[in-house]
């Protein structure tokens, strides 16, 4: 179940941010709606790498759908293997 405050409930943050946990961020309202999100460090690295990783397979996939993929002989020559 999401964990849903609003944003006046930061006048006692300590109470918010014992409310987060790993995997368990707290979804602040203002004015009775979807406003901030706060999370777990470790959880926003995660997300950030994800979307990093996502944008990298996209222009991976753009290039090779562009240029042509390369086969695995290919690849083994490049890498030596």
């Amino acid at each position: 179940m999401p964990n849903i405050k609003p944003v006046s409930d930061l006048r006692n943050y300590t109470e918010v941010l014992n409310d987060i946990s790993a995997d368990n961020p707290v979804y602040l309202t203002k004015n009775g709606r979807g406003k901030y999100v706060i999370m777990d460090m470790e959880d926003y690295e995660k997300t950030q790498a994800t979307i990093k990783l996502l944008g990298k397979l996209s222009e991976a996939e753009r290039s090779a759908k562009e240029n042509g993929w390369v086969t695995e002989d290919k690849v083994n020559e490049l890498l030596g293997v």
